[in-house]
């Protein structure tokens, strides 16, 4: 029989309970909680697609056993101590509904609750966080950034490019190939993953019988978003260049450049990181449809 932390590395590539929920092993019951809530909406099975229900809900059952273990006082200081957990205990069985124990644990979330967070958590200081953290991760791979955010749809990334065009000017992150040198062509893939999602969402909530304007506000939320993407995306450049292309950086008496086709000087980066000029070469942020 697979023991529990088996089914966690499996999963999570490690069997740090902690590091699963990305919190140090001193984190308080309020910040496991809002880590296991954060984390759970992301792999919870009922947002999957139909053809990753079975592997999320695989993660969203581990994460709910390490919320048990690492909220039980007990169970937690026989985990630290340790490193090991009692696969024989009972609260740890698969036959439990998981799906019950976390609607117990937080209140059924409407529609307009997912409005509401998410119109405060974008722009926030949180999702700039999570943004650069996940830049990082990733190199600069704007495919899995893109995944890795929460709440990020295909509006959000010109928003999330001049955020990361702005820190690589700063030089508060590198200027990773990844992102600097990303093709038309994978854009393009990129934005038509979105857009096929939109419609499906659309379909669904016709299947439903949400057809009413403004109905939940779903519906009026999908038209929205269509009608207002390509008017976000050709303004986007204009308001880039006036916020960040006369702003000087503080490590360095000269500016790198945002030129007006809202571009990255690279050959400026590289000098004020000492590693020499490139010719010629700059680095778009241009998102192109």
């Amino acid at each position: 029989m697979v023991g529990f932390l088996d089914s966690v590395e499996a999963e999570y590539d490690t069997r740090n309970l902690y590091e699963v929920l990305g919190i140090s092993k001193t984190a308080k019951q309020s910040d496991i909680k809002r880590a296991y809530h954060k984390l759970s909406l992301k792999v919870h099975p009922d947002r999957a697609k139909p053809d990753e229900v079975e592997a999320a809900t695989r993660k969203f059952q581990i994460i709910c056993k390490i919320y048990l273990i690492l909220s039980d006082e007990d169970k937690r200081s026989v985990y630290d101590d340790t490193g090991t957990v009692d696969d024989d205990d009972d609260d740890l069985t698969p036959d439990r509904d998981w799906n019950e124990y976390w609607r117990l644990l937080f209140p059924q979330v409407t529609i307009e609750d997912v409005f509401d967070f998410e119109k405060k958590y974008k722009g926030s200081e949180e999702e700039a966080e999570c943004l650069k953290t996940a830049y990082l991760d990733f190199k600069g791979d704007m495919d899995k950034i893109m995944d890795e955010v929460l709440c990020a749809v295909i509006e959000d990334e010109p928003r999330f490019r001049g955020l990361i065009a702005q820190w690589i000017a700063e030089g508060s992150v590198p200027s990773y190939p990844l992102f600097v040198d990303e093709t038309d062509k994978k854009r393009k893939k990129r934005k038509r993953k979105y857009d096929n999602e939109a419609k499906e969402v659309e379909k669904m909530s016709k299947e439903l019988g949400i057809d009413d304007e403004g109905e939940d506000g779903l519906k009026a939320l999908i038209q929205a978003k269509q009608k207002t993407r390509e008017k976000e995306l050709g303004t986007f450049f204009d308001k880039l260049e006036q916020k960040y292309a006369s702003k000087k950086t503080k490590k360095s008496k000269q500016s790198t450049n945002i030129t007006e086709d809202g571009e990255i000087d690279e050959e400026e980066v590289s000098v004020k990181k000492g590693k020499g000029t490139r010719k010629g070469k700059r680095a778009s942020t241009r998102h192109k449809t």
